[in-house]
């Protein structure tokens, strides 16, 4: 679908996933413009600790997909549009749904409305596995019922159906990736992995956490990486939704154990309200079913079972503990 000479755009680059696939396919030799949130501190988020060789080679434009005259004017001259800005933190989507609806229907039809405009060969629209909700039946495929338990999932269904529209309707060549939870170095302390990390480095031995017994289906950040591009490089995946996921089920206390195992500490778990999602709105289990991307794009996870999630989580592991990043979080506060 694409090689050195054609020109990649990144939205949210700035972010942790994104800064992961903004700095990879800078290695691999593309032509990339990463597209960040605009602020007046001229902060381009992860991309700030991206290597001087990576951030000689990139194009930055501070945005925001909210807009779309500077969406339209960022994708001038692009031929891929790679779509992972999106408001994602689902506590927060229970305070401010309106936000969510902004950013993640109104932005993502910004990016199609231009992609359509521009006559862009490819968009791959970013999914999440909490479009699916709690598991109907496991392992999870892509036929699995949508079901919006938080405002989060609500809006990122919309901007979904929203995408596949285009390609209904307008014959826009657009893919949907939908990964499972995505976990490594940079990640928010909002997401579980980290917040266990960070609370044993700042030496809690008692960590806070919401509900423990909820399973999830982790991803090292690379396997991310490597399906956002898998996905890109696929003729076969355009007008698909394509799961990224390790095909291993892990419950949160399980995974907190293991975190503790790892860094060799000793931990005892206790349940703050403030953490646990509504009742209702809480996915219970997750679990991937991705032999549609082994099978479609020959993507497979480097980091899979238990042996894989414990390489990925010690590599994680190693990137928190390090004090210059470890200072960057705010172990002791809640993050929405």
């Amino acid at each position: 679908m694409y090689h050195s000479k054609k020109k990649i755009i990144v939205t949210g680059a700035d972010g942790f996933i994104g800064s992961h696939l903004t700095e990879e396919l800078v290695r691999q030799g593309h032509d990339v413009k990463a597209f960040v949130m605009y602020n007046s501190f001229n902060s381009w988020g992860w991309l700030d600790h991206s290597s001087k060789e990576i951030l000689d080679q990139l194009n930055v434009f501070s945005g925001d997909v909210r807009d779309p005259y500077g969406v339209k004017k960022a994708m001038q001259g692009c031929d891929v549009v790679l779509h992972l800005a999106s408001l994602i933190a689902i506590p927060y989507s229970y305070h401010s749904p309106d936000t969510y609806i902004d950013t993640n229907i109104k932005g993502t039809l910004n990016i199609l409305q231009a992609a359509r405009e521009l006559e862009v060969e490819k968009v791959v629209h970013t999914s999440t596995s909490e479009v699916y909700g709690t598991a109907r039946f496991v392992p999870i495929t892509e036929e699995h019922p949508l079901q919006g338990q938080s405002p989060y999932s609500a809006s990122k269904i919309g901007a979904d159906q929203l995408a596949m529209s285009f390609y209904s309707s307008f014959d826009l060549p657009v893919a949907i990736i939908r990964p499972f939870n995505t976990y490594g170095p940079r990640q928010s302390a909002r997401a579980v992995i980290p917040t266990i990390i960070t609370q044993i480095a700042s030496g809690d031995t008692t960590i806070k956490l919401g509900s423990t017994f909820p399973t999830r289906d982790f991803n090292y950040v690379k396997d991310t990486v490597d399906g956002f591009i898998s996905v890109a490089q696929s003729e076969r995946s355009i007008g698909e939704v394509i799961n990224i996921g390790s095909n291993f089920e892990v419950s949160i206390g399980e995974t907190a154990n293991i975190i503790a195992e790892l860094m060799g500490k000793k931990i005892s778990i206790v349940t703050e309200d403030k953490r646990l999602r509504p009742e209702k709105s809480e996915v219970e289990r997750l679990w991937a079913d991705n032999s549609k991307a082994k099978e479609i794009l020959g993507w497979q996870p480097q980091y899979a079972e238990l042996e894989g999630f414990k390489r990925g989580l010690q590599e994680t592991i190693d990137w928190f503990t390090q004090p210059s990043n470890l200072g960057q979080y705010k172990a002791g506060i809640y993050n929405l």
